[in-house]
């Protein structure tokens, strides 16, 4: 699931390309005109755009979902809180990449560049990438995985984006086939 530009999304699935033996199975919006839908194309995955109606005030997309059947339901890039019913139909199933080293940086509006603004103006000496399990609140599931990088004072908010960034590409998509792989036995 994405809601932006789709890199993790095409990172994702020319490492899988690479690796052979996992699929996906298709790529889900809320965003119209999302770039992700175009990256979708030239990978010739499916890619499906739903409303919030679809989303949160009926059961379309967890009924969309379950017809899938996936073993893990990623997020790359979403913006939107999952809803309680989808999480747990699909409890332990759903993970996502926060671009802090949490719990600092997490919660309701903390994404993407909003994030690297605050570690820019705390001064920290490190940022970093936090996988983890999606559950009722806002980058509060179990951490599954952390990774971080240094950090300059003279990093712009720019700068750092750039670095976690980097982590995103190299991890995720380990972390994910390990997980898919540790699941199957």
């Amino acid at each position: 699931m994405a809601s932006g530009s789709g890199s993790n999304v095409e990172n994702i699935a020319r490492y899988f390309q690479k690796e052979g033996t996992i699929a996906i199975a298709a790529v889900l919006t809320n965003k119209r005109d999302a770039y992700v839908i175009d990256r979708c194309n030239k990978l010739d995955i499916s890619a499906l755009y739903f409303n919030r109606n679809a989303y949160s005030q009926s059961d379309l997309v967890l009924n969309l979902l379950k017809e899938i059947d996936p073993h893990l339901i990623v997020l790359a890039g979403f913006l939107w809180k999952i809803p309680d019913k989808i999480v747990h139909a699909f409890e332990g199933k759903i993970i996502n990449i926060h671009p802090a080293l949490l719990p600092k940086y997490g919660g309701k509006g903390m994404f993407g560049r909003h994030v690297h603004e605050k570690v820019k103006e705390n001064g920290d000496s490190k940022s970093g990438i936090t996988i983890h399990y999606v559950n009722e609140n806002y980058d509060e599931g179990n951490i599954i995985f952390q990774e971080s990088v240094a950090l300059e004072d003279s990093d712009t908010v720019d700068e750092i984006a750039q670095k976690v960034h980097r982590l995103e590409y190299k991890h995720y998509p380990k972390i994910i086939e390990k997980l898919l792989k540790d699941s199957n036995g």
